[in-house]
Order: C-alpha cells, then structure tokens, then sequence
C-alpha cells in the first residue's frame, strides 16, 4: 500500500451519517427490520401460491432457458441495486413452486453478476481525473470480470453435471434431515402471524384470487426491499468503527486469506456487498489501496452477501428454498477456489481489469458503453430473446 494504515479514510466519512440513536436502540431496530424482511419473504411467497397457475406460469415463461434465467437475475439485481434483494425473491419463488429449483441456479448467477454494477457505477465519478479513475475503474471492474470468469466456468458445470445443485441438495439434505418434505422452521412460524394479519386485512377489504396474489406479492416486495435497506443503513452505523479498524489491520498485513475472511465478514455485518466493495473504489482512485489488496476483499464480500438468501431461505420451511440459498453460497466459493489459489488463474481478472481500465482512461465512451452494454442492453436484449 503507499500509504500507512493509519491515513485509511474513515468509513463513517464515506456516505454515512453520524451516530444520533443509541447503540442498543439501534441494535432493536435491526431486530425488527430483520423480522420485516421475513415477512416479507412469506408474503411474497404466499402471494404467488394464491395467485392462479396459468398467469403465474405465463409471467415466468422461458425462465427455463438457462441463459434466460441469467439474464433475468442479472437485471432485476441492476434494477433494485441489491442482490440480496433480487435473491430473496428467488428463493421466494422457488418457496412458492412457481420456479424449479434447477431453473433457479442461472438466476442467482445473473444476480451475482448484477451486483457488481453498484461500485462500477460509484467508479464514474472519477471520471474528470485520469489516474484517478484508470485505478477506480480498475478496483470496479474486477469484480465485474471475477463473476463473468465464475458464470462462464460454472453455468457449463451446472448444466453437464448438476454440480452446484445436487451439492447444495446433499448439504441441504444432511443439514435438515429431508431433502423432500417441509421442515419445521421456527423463523417461518415467528412470520406466519404477522403475514396472516396482511392476508386478512386484504380479504377484509374485498381482494380475492390474483388481485389478493398481487397485492401480497407487492406488499412483500415493499418490506423486503425497505427493510434491507434500513438494514444495511444501521448495520454500517453500528459497526463502522470497528470495520475501519478491520480494514486497517487486514489490509495492512498483506494477507489475501485474512483480506477475504474480512471482505465477508463485513459484508455479513452491514447486509450489502454494494457498500462493502463501493467504499474501496474512492480507496483505489486516491491510490490507498492497490488493485491487489482489493481484489480477495470484493471475493469475500461475494461469500457474504449470501448469507441474507440463507436467511431467508430458512423462514420459508421448504427444502427446495435452502438449496437454492446454498447453491448461492456454494457458487462463490467454488469461483474462489478455482480462481485464488495459482497465481496465473488468481491474476487473470486483475490483468482484464487493468487493460479494461486503460482503454477506459483512454477513451471515456468505452467506460460508459461497458457499464450500459453489460447491465442494461446484453441482458435486456437477452431475456427478450430467449424468452
């Protein structure tokens, strides 16, 4: 690094307000958010159980195709900027029966890709100073080329052999005891109360069939996507102090081992892979931060984001729904141990990064036309024609 570790800014300096609530306030209001997103979580799953099986399975058509499925994970993750919301629904979905597990695997790689477009995006802001954004461009984009070099390794894999799925399946199964029947979740019976309120209150007001199926499917979408980002929001103030004090140390050790146990550890802590490789873009631009340190804590910080689908994957009490939670997580660590351990295969999206980021610095349209082509029109024009 060329600088000390003490000289590192301050993650509460970085798009963070300061401390107002207290600390153990704080910490309830987590609580209760969490228990919103749960709800969530069943309320949308209910809801496409209500809704009739003819308008369900047209609205998901060609999600069959995996590179329709993709395409689909990769765009919702771009348009709600959150993977752990896109997820979510996922495994909502998969809770519901509406989308086979199997077709659910591509969708949760698209949403892997798609939440990278949050740090590629804060790396455009440099983009007034050459050196500046040639290095925060760079810190963006290997993320991006870590998840295109994984999708492009794993998606063949899964589609000739099932590994990622039946593994998953296998863990699931040893894990809960039955890989077939619901299991007894006490998440799921701690949210039933709550969605049951909301389904009454629908049925009260005159909503039957779909438009009860829809309204659920819309008052979940609403809690899960506010109280995640209420989530993130008090989790980075909770522990941005002793995350600035993580990075610190990690990072100054040089270690790629530590860097990626940290990467998830703070990704699990604030609930947002976005936040966690956003903050080392500025890092990288203002040339703290080299590509190389970066790189395994944007690794880690896949491993992490994870952990909200597991989550709730457990409130749905269908083993289907956790495998596919656990297909997630299994994903990004099959990427890391195929791409980490040799130093050819570790330095191959660092290599694609810093040349993607020459060009860049070069010619600015090039940045502007990567960031629009590889969120927006690839996949777009993908799912419109594959469905």
């Amino acid at each position: 690094m060329s600088e000390s570790a003490s000289e590192l800014p301050s993650l509460n300096r970085v798009g963070s307000p300061q401390r107002e609530m207290p600390t153990l306030a704080r910490a309830l209001l987590v609580v209760a958010l969490l228990y919103l997103f749960l709800t969530g979580v069943e309320l949308l799953s209910g809801g496409f159980k209500t809704m009739g099986k003819g308008f369900v399975d047209g609205l998901f058509e060609g999600v069959s195709n995996p590179l329709a499925g993709l395409f689909v994970g990769l765009l919702a993750t771009v348009l709600v900027q959150s993977s752990s919301v896109s997820t979510s629904v996922i495994v909502g979905l998969v809770a519901s029966g509406v989308v086979g597990s199997s077709d659910a695997v591509p969708m949760i790689m698209g949403a892997n890709l798609g939440t990278t477009v949050t740090n590629t995006l804060a790396s455009l802001g440099h983009v007034r100073r050459d050196n500046e954004f040639r290095r925060a461009f760079a810190a963006a984009t290997v993320h991006d080329l870590f998840n295109i070099l994984a999708v492009a390794v794993f998606l063949p894999i899964e589609l000739a052999t099932g590994y990622l799925s039946e593994t998953a399946s296998w863990i699931t199964g040893k894990v809960l005891g039955s890989s077939g029947a619901s299991f007894k979740s006490p998440l799921k019976t701690a949210v039933k109360k709550p969605a049951g309120i909301v389904k009454d209150l629908l049925s009260d007001l005159g909503a039957q069939g779909n438009w009860k199926g829809g309204l659920m499917i819309v008052i979940g979408l609403a809690f899960i996507f506010l109280a995640l980002a209420f989530i993130t929001r008090n989790m980075r103030l909770l522990v941005a102090d002793r995350v600035e004090a993580a990075i610190n140390r990690a990072l100054s050790a040089g270690s790629g081992i530590v860097a990626i146990i940290l990467g998830t550890i703070i990704t699990i802590s604030v609930q947002s892979s976005s936040i966690t490789t956003s903050v080392l873009v500025p890092l990288a631009a203002s040339g703290v931060l080299t590509l190389e340190n970066i790189y395994p804590v944007t690794l880690g910080a896949n491993v992490g984001t994870t952990v909200t689908a597991l989550l709730a994957s457990l409130a749905t009490g269908n083993p289907a729904a956790v495998t596919v939670a656990v297909v997630h997580t299994l994903f990004n660590i099959s990427g890391i141990l195929v791409f980490y351990p040799l130093k050819s295969l570790r330095r191959l999206p660092i290599r694609l990064a810093t040349g993607l980021s020459d060009l860049a610095a070069e010619r600015r349209t090039t940045a502007i036309a990567y960031a629009v082509g590889m969120f927006v029109v690839v996949p777009l024009v993908g799912v419109l024609l594959l469905r």
